[in-house]
């Protein structure tokens, strides 16, 4: 069998502060197969930002991990000192795409020396051979001018293509797994698409794996092959996107695709907010918000249930099932 690319159980992050532990991430668990696109989605506050770090090994001072295992191509990262995070993952095996393409790059420095820096640390070579590879990445990323825009600076270009000069900033180092932070966020809907296009033909092509982190269910429907859904720094469903935007199984998974504003017929939300890592309610963490609730629900956590092949729920309705 193939060894996923990212394989990720049980995973327990907490942040200490003057009110107690915050649980932040308190039972995640997912992986991705080489050349697949994974889509992570839930709101602000559920910890998807948390899990980028935890997995590049950039959490805070007061963050620790309780628990779980984080295996990158079969080996643990959790077992890595900061020394060979920097010289062996950071960069080379695992790429990143952050948010936000207007803040991303230096405006001091011109694109050619921001993006080489990163080859001269992270990939073996000379730098000769490292431009002509920019060079190339650039053109793979559809960029105009690629040879003229190593000595542009990232003000003379536009969003999109400052997007796309951080998608081959992320590719330069030939990484097995990119992380891509909600890369379309600032970006306008026609943009939007031909960045979701781009990553798409580039894990075809490359056969890397991609971890997706998104809000919005409608780039998940057009880009990803496998969703795993968050909910209070829970993973609370998982399964192939087809199936599951067809037939969502878990409550909070039915009521964010009710918000969406191709499944509404007017303005719809979800009651209430996400609980606080301090103060999580007891049971299932969206029973507080979830109309279909009951007593049994604030009892227990509810334990994962797989009522699918390749589909997996936490959701106590799901028990019951499976002992009837």
């Amino acid at each position: 069998m193939t060894v996923p690319a990212l394989a990720i159980t049980g995973l327990r992050v907490g942040i200490r502060s003057d009110e107690g532990m915050a649980r932040i991430l308190d039972h995640i668990a997912f992986s991705i197969a080489p050349g697949c696109i994974l889509g992570v989605v839930g709101e602000s506050g559920c910890g998807k930002s948390t899990l980028i770090r935890t997995i590049l090994g950039i959490l805070p001072p007061a963050a620790e991990i309780v628990a779980g295992s984080i295996l990158f191509e079969g080996e643990d990262l959790r077992a890595f000192s900061e020394a060979e995070l920097n010289r062996a993952v950071r960069g080379s095996r695992i790429g990143f795409v952050p948010q936000d393409p207007y803040l991303a790059l230096n405006p001091l420095f011109t694109i050619g020396a921001q993006l080489l820096e990163v080859m001269r640390w992270h990939a073996p070579g000379e730098r000769r051979s490292h431009s002509t590879r920019l060079v190339e990445l650039l053109r793979r990323v559809q960029l105009p001018d690629p040879e003229a825009a190593l000595a542009r600076y990232p003000h003379q270009f536009s969003g999109g293509q400052r997007q796309r000069l951080l998608i081959a900033a992320a590719l330069a180092c030939s990484p097995r797994l990119v992380i891509a932070d909600e890369p379309t966020t600032a970006l306008d809907v026609t943009t939007q698409q031909q960045i979701l296009r781009l990553l798409r033909e580039l894990v075809d092509e490359l056969g890397i794996a991609m971890l997706f982190v998104t809000h919005d269910l409608g780039v998940v429907a057009e880009l990803c092959d496998e969703v795993s859904v968050i909910y209070a720094g829970q993973t609370v469903e998982s399964g192939p996107t087809a199936a599951m935007l067809d037939r969502p199984l878990h409550p909070y998974t039915r009521a964010l695709l009710a918000c969406h504003p191709d499944r509404s017929e007017g303005f719809t939300g979800i009651p209430g907010a996400v609980p606080s890592p301090l103060r999580a309610p007891p049971g299932c963490r969206f029973a507080p918000r979830c109309a279909g609730a009951r007593p049994a629900c604030t009892g227990r956590s509810p334990a994962p249930q797989w009522p699918e092949p390749g589909r997996s729920v936490d959701c106590i309705l799901y028990e019951a099932k499976a002992a009837a």
